[in-house]
């Protein structure tokens, strides 16, 4: 006679050991691990309108100041809007420019000679106080009175005598300022005077240069933009560099191989660190090079300016 008993226990053992079975052949299902979405990618950058150039002579501009009217000549042939005036009018048309970026913003260059550069930073801040940027000013052997850079100004050059009576203005930048400063002192150079220094053509080419480039620049954090001073060796060809930019010293570097890496000449990088050009270097150490935005085209160079038109 069959145990009743015994029969559902077996049964029950069964079943448990199928629920197990079945337990193991389908894992429990889990809740799908929540992703952060991606980060959308940042918008490309669009090239910034063309530049509106104002170019400012010195005193006495038409008879001492002509190399600012070819500069002008050369920008406007190059597609520029580029015009050139007397620093006389300074302030009327530093209003011109303010109103004229109000109402349609480009970037605006400002470049004087002379008289004409102190101008330059005068129309800078009146700018900076009605809070419109500058995006480039060039200043050639401004007057002793130039004022310093105010914090508007994107990217500031200075080309000077420094021992010229007329001009020798060694411009400095305001307390703070964070933008791209280089200065070159030329009064090494014996063919250089105040009356020829604005009338280089090579000064011109790296000008009209830069301001091709100036509206391919994307925003960038100026953090890394060490200021530049240059005493320029007697008779040496010379890049209008914007800025300079802290590297590291890696094993075996020289001061000779990070020159030629980076295509400057071995006096700007001593120069710019106060260093003779045969250092020893130690690996971890910054080492401040001169640099470009964005690259010239074609490697741009300071040749000797043509004899003074009177």
């Amino acid at each position: 006679m069959i145990d009743l008993r015994r029969l559902l226990a077996v049964a029950a053992v069964a079943l448990l050991a199928l629920g197990i079975g079945t337990a193991v052949a389908s894992p429990a299902k889990t809740k799908p691990t929540a992703t952060a979405p991606a980060a959308p990618p940042p918008p490309p950058f669009e090239p910034l309108p063309p530049p509106k150039i104002y170019l400012f002579r010195g005193a006495m501009g038409p008879f001492f100041s002509t190399g600012m009217d070819r500069l002008e000549e050369k920008l406007t042939q190059a597609g520029f809007s580029a015009n050139v005036y007397e620093f006389t009018i300074c302030r009327w048309i530093g209003d011109r420019a303010i109103s004229s970026y109000k109402e349609t913003p480009a970037p605006i260059v400002l470049i004087g000679h002379s008289m004409g550069g102190l101008c330059s930073i005068v129309i800078s801040e009146m700018a900076a106080k009605e809070n419109v940027p500058i995006s480039l000013v060039i200043t050639i052997d401004p007057a002793h009175a130039t004022g310093d850079v105010p914090l508007n100004v994107e990217r500031f050059i200075n080309i000077y005598l420094s021992d010229s009576v007329l001009g020798g203005g060694n411009v400095v930048a305001v307390p703070g300022y964070r933008g791209h400063y280089a200065s070159y002192d030329l009064k090494e150079n014996a063919r250089v005077s105040h009356i020829n220094i604005e009338k280089s053509d090579d000064i011109h080419r790296q000008i009209v240069d830069m301001v091709t480039q100036l509206p391919r620049i994307p925003p960038q954090t100026q953090v890394d933009a060490v200021p530049l001073r240059y005493l320029v060796p007697a008779n040496t060809l010379v890049e209008l560099w914007d800025s300079g930019v802290r590297l590291p010293v890696r094993r075996g570097d020289t001061m000779e191989s990070i020159a030629a890496a980076n295509r400057v000449p071995l006096w700007s990088l001593a120069q710019s660190n106060s260093l003779p050009e045969n250092a020893t270097l130690t690996p971890g150490q910054s080492i401040i090079v001169p640099r470009h935005l964005t690259p010239p085209e074609p490697t741009a160079a300071m040749a000797t300016p043509p004899p003074a038109r009177r």
